[in-house]
């Protein structure tokens, strides 16, 4: 399942058509090139894994050959976001999609223009699993969900634009935000949050409603349920509610973070099944999804859950993943400022070397997060040093677990600059400052991207030695970090601008954001120049 606006995950791989027939081919010690898997190929014989595998190694291959470069063979310009997912770029607030799997993008729709009432507020794509079987063959194919300022749910086809479902949400609350909970195979749409006025403080009229989420099952599209967070429920304070692996994600203005299981909550709370376009009591018989009803609050919490996972943390920001299970959060203290502790799930207790700090001085913060390959490594990115660590411990052993460093990637620069420079006029001139480890003259990692079906890196650096902000693209193997290729990218790279970067197999995709104009540049694979 793909999707946008959060990181992706990889759907199972079932292998097919395996030919019980053939005797099982001699097994190479030894690197096996392009053209010999072509051949075995073209005769059917397949080593172990599935032919997908076997394509990405020969692609692999090809990309890191000196005789192929990513040249830029498309851009555009945007007044509104420009948005990539899954081989698709989307313009003009998703009315246009244009394809990437062509030498360079082609217009695969054109949705018709829309008033500001139909615009699409958000939207995430999404596609079927193999192994599923579906009662609508339209349910195999990938679909994007849109969610329409009007409160419609929409969902089109990926490939066409086709309108295939929509479902009314509701016409007494706003909704404006889509998420996934990929692990349950489910997604939400969260209304905006319920704000007091002045007027209502000062008559005395508290508001205890925060918000509504609608929670949906998606192969096939089905509502699961519609639930109200309020304030006498869980607590004043509360600033945002999530959904993520199977649990209901609360955030407090005092700086904590609560968990609390959905499906305790699902299962305590739901007071009647819905089904979209069948008939509710809870509408007094009008049809769920049908407007101007909508979505009936079917899960009615009446007392607080319990609590699985309590933290006080910077920014309300904290991550789960590792193996065994770990979280990553900054204590929100000053002293703790710019530290990441890594502590165990089970009983938070910091890890041995739990405590990470790159102690740099720059702009923009160093980023820590679990890594999306689903092997429990964590990325820690600063402007001159890219940790990818892992953590050894095991369950129920009574040890405490232990960070330690798996490889790194650095930046060539100076570490030592001279503080005195000498002008025309011979005078000698000593700096008063120290330079920034994120300044623009200095060559900078900027951000990670993992292609998860070549097994690469590809890191973003920047150098403006030349005056000129210039960005190349260091692709790097993901077991061992090393340096495979380099890839330059052809438009400046101006720091002070927002930027997002994709790497998808034989593309490479380079979004921007200058004031109020968006930019994308496509690279795609091609024959070096001679």
């Amino acid at each position: 399942m793909v999707f946008f606006c959060h990181a992706t995950t990889n759907s199972p791989v079932v292998e097919h058509n395996q030919c019980p027939l053939l005797m099982a081919p001699y097994r190479r010690k030894g690197a096996v090139n392009a053209a010999e898997l072509l051949s075995r190929r073209s005769r059917g014989i397949r080593e172990a894994g599935t032919l997908s595998r076997h394509n990405m190694r020969v692609l692999r291959g090809i990309i890191l050959q000196d005789s192929r470069e990513f040249i830029k063979a498309w851009s555009r310009t945007s007044k509104s976001t420009i948005k990539y997912q899954d081989g698709k770029i989307y313009l003009q607030n998703f009315q246009n999609c244009y394809s990437c799997v062509y030498s360079e993008p082609q217009l695969l729709y054109k949705l018709p223009k829309r008033s500001k009432l139909e615009k699409f507020e958000d939207a995430l794509l999404c596609q079927s699993s193999l192994e599923s079987t579906l009662a609508s063959p339209s349910d195999h194919k990938p679909s994007l969900l849109a969610l329409t300022a009007d409160n419609w749910l929409c969902r089109l086809s990926a490939e066409t634009g086709e309108e295939l479902q929509r479902v009314y949400l509701s016409s007494k609350h706003k909704f404006r935000y889509l998420g996934w909970d990929v692990t349950q195979e489910i997604f939400y749409v969260k209304s905006v949050q319920n704000k007091e006025s002045s007027l209502a403080r000062q008559a005395g009229i508290t508001q205890n409603t925060v918000m509504h989420m609608a929670i949906f099952h998606v192969f096939p599209l089905q509502i699961l349920g519609m639930l109200e967070i309020n304030k006498k429920i869980f607590g004043n304070g509360v600033t945002d509610v999530d959904l993520s692996l199977g649990v209901l994600v609360v955030s407090y203005s005092n700086k904590s973070v609560k968990l609390y299981s959905f499906e305790h909550i699902v299962q305590k709370y739901l007071t009647e099944k819905l089904m979209l376009g069948k008939q509710s009591s809870l509408l007094g018989g009008k049809t769920v999804g049908d407007t101007p009803f909508g979505i009936p609050v079917n899960i009615q919490i009446t007392d607080c859950p319990p609590v699985l996972f309590e933290v006080s943390c910077a920014h309300n920001s904290f991550q789960i993943g590792g193996y065994p299970w770990h979280y990553i959060y900054t204590p929100p203290h000053k002293s703790h400022e710019g530290t990441h502790h890594i502590c165990s799930l089970k009983e938070s207790t910091l890890a041995i070397n739990g405590i990470q700090n790159m102690d740099c001085c720059s702009l923009v913060s160093d980023a820590i997060f679990f890594h999306p390959d689903d092997s429990g490594r964590i990325f820690h990115v600063g402007p001159a040093t890219i940790n990818v660590l892992k953590i050894k411990g095991e369950l129920n052993s009574g040890l405490p677990s232990k960070v330690v460093k798996d490889f790194s990637m650095a930046t060539l620069r100076n570490n030592n600059p001279s503080q005195v420079t000498v002008t025309s006029s011979g005078r000698t001139v000593k700096k008063r400052f120290h330079q920034l480890d994120d300044d623009p003259d200095l060559e900078t990692f900027h951000m990670v991207e993992y292609e998860d079906e070549l097994d690469l890196l590809a890191v973003v650096v920047t150098n403006g030695e030349e005056g000129e902000g210039r960005a190349h693209i260091r692709l790097h193997d993901n077991q061992s970090g090393q340096l495979l290729r380099t890839v330059d990218l052809e438009e400046p790279w101006d720091e002070t601008y927002r930027h997002e970067l994709f790497f998808d197999k034989d593309t490479i995709v380079h979004i921007e954001q200058k004031n109020t104009n968006f930019c994308c540049h496509v690279y795609k694979l091609k024959a070096a120049r001679k």
